[in-house]
């Protein structure tokens, strides 16, 4: 009825399958990845901006001459 160590060598084999290298090993400082982070998101912010507006003027263009009287 006892299990005796076949849980354990099971864990063992379990962590040993998993990618190691997962979480912050990216060598930065926590203020450097708010850095980056904040830069990212900027840009992301600026590009979807941009298609916002980009998309605002092309459904101008196409209602322009649609106006209900």
């Amino acid at each position: 009825m006892t299990r005796g160590n076949q849980r354990d060598r099971d864990r063992e084999r379990s962590q040993a399958r998993k990618p190691q290298a997962k979480g912050r090993n990216d060598g930065l400082t926590p203020e450097q990845r708010r850095e980056r982070d904040k830069k990212a998101l900027e840009e992301k912010a600026a590009k979807k901006a941009a298609q916002d507006a980009a998309g605002a003027a092309a459904a101008d263009s196409k209602n322009k001459g649609n106006a209900k009287k």
